[in-house]
C-alpha cells in the first residue's frame, strides 16, 4: 500500500486518485499525517429480481403448450 495522500494533494489530484482506485488500489487520505479516509473502488451490486411481480395480473390459457393448428404452423414455416 502506498503512503497516505495529504488532503490538500487529494483535492488537487482527485481525478488521478479516482483512476488509481478504479484500478483496484486503495488510496488513504490523511490530515496532518493521520489517516482519515480511504478512497476505494466500488463493485456494482447486482439488481435483485422480484419474482411473482405480475402474479394474478394475467392468466395463461390451458392450451398454451398445445400444438399449433396446421394453417398457423404452415404460415410460420413459409408454406402456403
Amino acid at each position: 500500500m502506498k503512503p497516505p495522500v495529504n488532503i490538500y494533494d487529494a483535492k488537487t489530484q482527485l481525478s488521478r486518485l479516482v483512476d488509481q482506485a478504479l484500478q483496484g488500489e486503495d488510496v488513504v487520505i490523511a490530515r496532518s499525517g493521520k489517516p482519515v479516509a480511504r478512497l476505494t473502488r466500488l463493485t456494482p451490486q447486482p439488481k435483485k429480481r422480484r419474482l411473482g411481480l405480475l402474479d394474478g395480473q394475467f392468466k395463461i390459457p390451458d392450451d398454451f403448450n398445445a400444438p399449433l393448428p396446421a394453417d398457423v404452423l404452415s404460415a410460420f414455416e413459409g408454406g402456403d
